[in-house]
């Protein structure tokens, strides 16, 4: 059981890191899109900096969720210590 919630927690932080590392890419790319570098405005900068926010609180909850099934398996070993 807490293996797999490690599992789920690891996931969950690779995840996010991926989104994060799309939506920086973008950002980065300062609204300018495609492959002929075609410029859309500022207005397309709006989703990747709110999905990057998105995604960095995805990765702090996984964080959370590894910590507390870690706490919990130390726990665990303490007592049948």
């Amino acid at each position: 059981m807490i293996n797999n919630t490690l599992a789920v927690g690891i996931q969950g932080i690779q995840d996010g890191m991926v989104g994060m590392e799309n939506a920086a890419r973008k950002i980065a790319r300062g609204g300018v899109d495609g492959p002929q570098g075609t410029a859309n405005g500022a207005g397309n900068l709006i989703e990747p900096i709110v999905d990057l926010k998105v995604y960095e609180r995805s990765v702090e909850a996984s964080a959370q969720v590894v910590k507390t099934a870690d706490e919990t398996l130390g726990t665990l070993l303490d007592i049948m210590a």
